[in-house]
């Protein structure tokens, strides 16, 4: 081995050493990822078999009844774990505890989803400035900063914008979320004959993201897609 090729190797190998950190969940070695293999391999992903407008699990992968009664306005949507511990906790860290590189791993997550998406630009879910000041940074334009650069689609943070500072969606009742949310979106941009990926942390009714697909369509976007890291599920009551 030449001098060269063993002072790259110690170099490499002290670049991984250094890497090196504790698993967020367990406190294990993980290596230069996030989380160790095992607390990656039991986070609560999505069945396979749901509907594939709403991301809602279904007996055979089949179009749910809600969707069937009432069509949101995006054409398909998908998620990769259910809204549950300790991916929720995840997010929250993420989004209040300003844990800024769990962007970049819930983007790689996002990017490795098995479906097909065709899009010829990603919207990130805009943040009302008053929020945007508030938390610092816009969690949904993390993730598709990451997702983009993986699956080589352009990001548009700035077409469109959050006009109405509404209610914190999480905090109404299922039944009151469309409300709080109409007429909340503007668009600044003409997106005839474009296909246009949504992309979210967090899809709980799914209303906030048909509300912001609603004002995409009437900009001229001719298909709407939306990808969000998890789905919350609805209680019995809720269903």
């Amino acid at each position: 081995m030449s001098i060269l090729t063993e002072t790259a190797a110690l170099v490499r190998a002290a670049c991984a050493a250094l890497l090196t950190q504790d698993c967020l969940l367990c406190a294990a070695d993980s290596g230069a990822s996030l989380l160790c293999q095992a607390c990656e391999n039991d986070l609560p992903r999505l069945p396979a078999a749901r509907c594939p407008r709403c991301a809602l699990p279904t007996p055979l992968g089949e179009v749910c009844g809600r969707c069937l009664s009432h069509p949101p306005h995006f054409d398909a949507g998908t998620a990769v774990y259910r809204y549950a511990f300790p991916i929720d906790k995840l997010v929250q860290s993420f989004k209040y505890g300003h844990r800024l590189a769990l962007g970049g791993w819930f983007g790689q997550r996002l990017a490795a989803v098995p479906e097909r998406i065709k899009a010829d630009l990603i919207i990130p879910m805009p943040l009302h400035p008053l929020r945007l000041r508030e938390r610092g940074f816009n969690q949904a334009a993390e993730l598709a900063r990451a997702f983009g650069k993986a699956r080589h689609i352009p990001v548009d943070s700035g077409s469109c914008r959050r006009i109405r500072h509404t209610a914190v969606q999480a905090e109404l009742p299922w039944r009151e979320r469309a409300r709080n949310v109409r007429g909340a979106f503007d668009c600044a941009t003409d997106f005839s004959g474009r296909r246009l990926l949504l992309i979210d942390d967090v899809m709980t009714t799914g209303t906030s993201l048909d509300e912001l697909a609603r004002t995409l369509k009437l900009h001229g976007a001719v298909q709407v897609t939306v990808l969000a890291l998890a789905r919350a599920l609805p209680s019995a009551q809720e269903a």
